[in-house]
Protein backbone atom coordinates (compact mmCIF):
# COMPACT_ATOMS: atom_id res chain seq x y z
CA UNK A 1 0.00 0.00 0.00
CA UNK A 2 1.27 3.36 -0.86
CA UNK A 3 1.68 6.67 1.74
CA UNK A 4 -1.17 8.43 0.19
CA UNK A 5 -3.60 5.48 -1.36
CA UNK A 6 -7.50 6.89 -0.74
CA UNK A 7 -5.84 10.81 -0.31
CA UNK A 8 -7.08 13.39 -2.11
CA UNK A 9 -4.64 16.74 -2.07
CA UNK A 10 -4.00 19.86 -3.27
CA UNK A 11 -1.15 21.66 -5.27
CA UNK A 12 -1.43 25.37 -5.40
CA UNK A 13 0.97 26.42 -7.99
CA UNK A 14 1.36 22.50 -8.76
CA UNK A 15 1.99 23.21 -13.12
CA UNK A 16 5.80 23.77 -12.78
CA UNK A 17 9.14 23.48 -10.53
CA UNK A 18 8.61 22.51 -6.51
CA UNK A 19 4.88 22.20 -7.05
CA UNK A 20 5.13 20.43 -9.86
CA UNK A 21 7.64 17.87 -8.45
CA UNK A 22 5.30 18.01 -5.45
CA UNK A 23 2.40 17.05 -6.81
CA UNK A 24 4.09 14.06 -9.49
CA UNK A 25 5.50 12.71 -5.86
CA UNK A 26 2.16 12.98 -4.30
CA UNK A 27 0.69 10.85 -7.46
CA UNK A 28 3.40 8.26 -7.18
CA UNK A 29 2.24 7.49 -3.50
CA UNK A 30 -1.10 7.01 -4.68
CA UNK A 31 -3.13 10.33 -3.86
CA UNK A 32 -5.33 12.01 -6.54
CA UNK A 33 -3.83 15.01 -7.10
CA UNK A 34 -5.91 18.50 -7.48
CA UNK A 35 -3.16 21.57 -9.31
CA UNK A 36 -3.92 25.39 -9.74
CA UNK A 37 -2.14 27.79 -11.80
CA UNK A 38 -2.37 30.71 -14.03
CA UNK A 39 -1.27 29.35 -17.20
CA UNK A 40 -3.19 26.81 -19.09
CA UNK A 41 -0.43 25.25 -21.46
CA UNK A 42 1.52 24.07 -18.30
CA UNK A 43 -1.93 23.43 -16.21
CA UNK A 44 -2.32 20.88 -19.54
CA UNK A 45 1.31 19.56 -19.04
CA UNK A 46 1.47 19.00 -15.86
CA UNK A 47 -1.95 17.14 -15.65
CA UNK A 48 -0.32 14.95 -18.20
CA UNK A 49 2.10 13.92 -16.55
CA UNK A 50 -0.03 13.21 -13.32
CA UNK A 51 -2.20 10.98 -15.08
CA UNK A 52 -6.36 10.50 -15.93
CA UNK A 53 -7.47 11.04 -11.87
CA UNK A 54 -5.58 14.39 -11.89
CA UNK A 55 -7.48 17.73 -11.33
CA UNK A 56 -6.28 20.52 -13.35
CA UNK A 57 -8.15 23.78 -12.07
CA UNK A 58 -6.70 27.64 -14.13
CA UNK A 59 -6.25 29.61 -10.65
CA UNK A 60 -4.87 32.98 -9.77
CA UNK A 61 -3.54 32.74 -6.40
CA UNK A 62 -3.87 36.52 -5.31
CA UNK A 63 -7.30 36.42 -6.21
CA UNK A 64 -10.09 36.32 -3.67
CA UNK A 65 -12.92 35.50 -6.07
CA UNK A 66 -10.82 32.67 -7.46
CA UNK A 67 -10.20 31.41 -4.05
CA UNK A 68 -13.77 30.96 -2.99
CA UNK A 69 -14.61 29.85 -7.25
CA UNK A 70 -11.98 27.16 -6.57
CA UNK A 71 -13.59 25.70 -3.01
CA UNK A 72 -16.99 25.96 -4.94
CA UNK A 73 -15.82 24.05 -7.74
CA UNK A 74 -14.41 21.16 -4.99
CA UNK A 75 -16.46 21.48 -2.98
CA UNK A 76 -19.76 20.67 -6.27
CA UNK A 77 -17.13 17.36 -7.03
CA UNK A 78 -17.57 16.44 -3.61
CA UNK A 79 -14.14 16.53 -2.69
CA UNK A 80 -12.60 16.68 0.44
CA UNK A 81 -8.94 17.08 1.15
CA UNK A 82 -6.33 15.18 3.08
CA UNK A 83 -4.05 17.33 2.43
CA UNK A 84 -2.83 20.82 0.50
CA UNK A 85 0.69 22.39 -0.08
CA UNK A 86 0.26 26.01 -0.53
CA UNK A 87 3.18 27.03 -3.00
CA UNK A 88 1.65 29.63 -5.52
CA UNK A 89 3.74 32.61 -4.66
CA UNK A 90 5.57 35.29 -6.74
CA UNK A 91 9.24 36.29 -5.53
CA UNK A 92 9.94 40.18 -6.25
CA UNK A 93 13.52 41.46 -5.47
CA UNK A 94 14.17 45.33 -5.44
CA UNK A 95 16.34 47.70 -3.21
CA UNK A 96 14.59 50.14 -0.78
CA UNK A 97 14.91 52.44 -3.08
CA UNK A 98 13.22 50.86 -5.82
CA UNK A 99 9.96 49.44 -3.96
CA UNK A 100 7.01 50.86 -5.71
CA UNK A 101 3.39 50.34 -4.14
CA UNK A 102 2.47 47.22 -7.22
CA UNK A 103 5.54 45.27 -5.92
CA UNK A 104 4.42 45.52 -2.63
CA UNK A 105 0.77 44.89 -3.27
CA UNK A 106 1.57 42.35 -5.98
CA UNK A 107 3.95 40.07 -3.22
CA UNK A 108 1.52 40.01 -0.29
CA UNK A 109 -1.48 39.57 -2.49
CA UNK A 110 -0.09 36.75 -3.64
CA UNK A 111 1.94 35.64 -0.94
CA UNK A 112 0.53 36.23 2.24
CA UNK A 113 -3.19 37.61 1.56
CA UNK A 114 -4.08 34.62 -1.29
CA UNK A 115 -3.13 31.96 1.11
CA UNK A 116 -4.64 33.27 4.33
CA UNK A 117 -8.37 33.56 2.42
CA UNK A 118 -7.94 30.21 0.14
CA UNK A 119 -7.45 28.10 3.38
CA UNK A 120 -10.25 29.89 5.06
CA UNK A 121 -12.82 29.40 1.96
CA UNK A 122 -11.34 25.34 1.93
CA UNK A 123 -11.86 24.70 5.24
CA UNK A 124 -14.60 22.69 5.00
CA UNK A 125 -13.38 21.04 2.78
CA UNK A 126 -10.18 19.09 5.07
CA UNK A 127 -11.26 15.83 6.24
CA UNK A 128 -9.96 15.49 9.82
CA UNK A 129 -6.82 14.41 10.06
CA UNK A 130 -5.69 16.69 7.18
CA UNK A 131 -2.42 18.32 6.75
CA UNK A 132 -1.63 22.00 5.66
CA UNK A 133 2.21 22.83 4.17
CA UNK A 134 3.23 26.50 3.57
CA UNK A 135 5.80 27.49 1.28
CA UNK A 136 7.68 29.90 3.35
CA UNK A 137 11.33 30.56 2.38
CA UNK A 138 14.90 30.90 4.19
CA UNK A 139 15.02 34.71 2.91
CA UNK A 140 12.73 35.57 6.03
CA UNK A 141 15.97 34.56 8.25
CA UNK A 142 18.90 35.95 6.52
CA UNK A 143 18.40 39.36 5.60
CA UNK A 144 19.36 39.32 2.72
CA UNK A 145 19.85 42.85 0.49
CA UNK A 146 16.91 43.48 -1.61
CA UNK A 147 14.60 40.93 -0.54
CA UNK A 148 12.86 42.81 1.50
CA UNK A 149 9.42 42.72 0.78
CA UNK A 150 9.64 39.00 -0.65
CA UNK A 151 11.32 37.93 2.94
CA UNK A 152 8.53 39.99 4.77
CA UNK A 153 6.07 37.93 2.89
CA UNK A 154 7.19 35.02 3.45
CA UNK A 155 7.61 35.35 7.66
CA UNK A 156 3.71 36.29 7.73
CA UNK A 157 3.49 32.62 6.18
CA UNK A 158 5.69 31.54 8.91
CA UNK A 159 3.84 32.72 11.55
CA UNK A 160 0.63 31.68 9.95
CA UNK A 161 1.84 27.81 10.73
CA UNK A 162 1.42 28.93 14.12
CA UNK A 163 -1.62 30.95 14.16
CA UNK A 164 -3.89 28.61 12.00
CA UNK A 165 -2.87 25.60 13.79
CA UNK A 166 -4.02 26.70 16.88
CA UNK A 167 -7.48 27.50 15.64
CA UNK A 168 -7.89 24.94 12.81
CA UNK A 169 -6.16 21.57 15.45
CA UNK A 170 -9.96 21.81 17.01
CA UNK A 171 -10.91 20.09 13.55
CA UNK A 172 -8.25 17.94 13.05
CA UNK A 173 -6.42 19.61 10.61
CA UNK A 174 -1.83 20.20 11.46
CA UNK A 175 -0.87 23.31 9.79
CA UNK A 176 3.70 22.92 9.23
CA UNK A 177 5.97 25.71 6.71
CA UNK A 178 8.65 24.26 4.33
CA UNK A 179 11.10 26.75 3.78
CA UNK A 180 13.19 26.25 0.73
CA UNK A 181 16.58 28.30 0.33
CA UNK A 182 17.91 28.21 -3.40
CA UNK A 183 16.34 25.52 -5.18
CA UNK A 184 16.82 24.66 -8.96
CA UNK A 185 13.10 25.89 -10.25
CA UNK A 186 11.85 28.13 -13.22
CA UNK A 187 11.43 30.95 -10.72
CA UNK A 188 14.98 31.83 -11.38
CA UNK A 189 14.43 32.72 -15.23
CA UNK A 190 11.16 34.86 -14.36
CA UNK A 191 13.09 37.46 -12.39
CA UNK A 192 13.90 39.72 -15.20
CA UNK A 193 17.68 39.71 -15.21
CA UNK A 194 19.79 39.63 -17.76
CA UNK A 195 21.74 36.14 -18.20
CA UNK A 196 25.17 37.60 -17.00
CA UNK A 197 23.84 38.99 -13.84
CA UNK A 198 21.56 36.14 -13.26
CA UNK A 199 24.57 33.89 -13.68
CA UNK A 200 26.69 36.16 -11.31
CA UNK A 201 24.54 36.19 -8.83
CA UNK A 202 23.40 32.03 -8.68
CA UNK A 203 27.28 31.54 -8.31
CA UNK A 204 27.09 33.99 -5.29
CA UNK A 205 24.63 32.61 -3.68
CA UNK A 206 25.88 28.99 -3.97
CA UNK A 207 28.84 30.14 -2.53
CA UNK A 208 26.96 30.91 0.60
CA UNK A 209 25.59 27.28 0.62
CA UNK A 210 27.18 24.46 2.79
CA UNK A 211 26.52 22.33 0.31
CA UNK A 212 27.84 23.86 -2.65
CA UNK A 213 24.99 23.56 -4.60
CA UNK A 214 20.95 24.23 -5.07
CA UNK A 215 18.67 22.29 -4.22
CA UNK A 216 16.38 20.21 -5.86
CA UNK A 217 12.37 20.46 -5.98
CA UNK A 218 12.30 17.05 -5.49
CA UNK A 219 14.21 17.53 -2.50
CA UNK A 220 11.67 20.00 -1.49
CA UNK A 221 8.81 17.79 -2.23
CA UNK A 222 9.65 14.90 0.43
CA UNK A 223 9.78 17.70 3.21
CA UNK A 224 6.37 18.04 1.86
CA UNK A 225 4.87 14.44 2.26
CA UNK A 226 6.48 14.05 5.13
CA UNK A 227 4.87 17.41 6.50
CA UNK A 228 1.64 15.64 5.09
CA UNK A 229 1.91 12.36 6.33
CA UNK A 230 1.08 10.47 9.09
CA UNK A 231 4.33 9.99 10.03
CA UNK A 232 4.30 13.82 11.15
CA UNK A 233 1.59 13.43 12.97
CA UNK A 234 2.92 15.04 15.93
CA UNK A 235 4.53 17.85 14.16
CA UNK A 236 2.24 20.99 14.73
CA UNK A 237 3.21 24.60 13.57
CA UNK A 238 6.97 24.10 12.85
CA UNK A 239 9.20 25.16 10.09
CA UNK A 240 11.45 22.72 8.12
CA UNK A 241 14.41 24.15 6.59
CA UNK A 242 15.19 22.62 3.38
CA UNK A 243 18.54 24.63 2.05
CA UNK A 244 21.93 22.75 2.53
CA UNK A 245 22.54 24.53 5.60
CA UNK A 246 22.73 28.06 3.95
CA UNK A 247 20.80 29.74 6.93
CA UNK A 248 22.35 27.56 9.82
CA UNK A 249 26.09 27.66 9.30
Amino acid sequence: MKRFDNKTVLVTGGNSGIGLATALEFAKQGARVIITGRDQATLDSAKAQLGGNAVALRNDAGDLKAAKQMAQTLAAQGIKLDAAFFNAGVAKFAPLEAVDEDLWDQSFNVNVKGVFFAIQALTPLFNSGAAIVLNGSINAHIGMPSSSVYAASKAALISFAKTLSSELLPRGVRVNVVSPGPISTPLYGRLGMPAEQLNAMASGIQSQVPLKRFGTPDEVASAVLYLSSPESAFIVGTELIVDGGMSQL
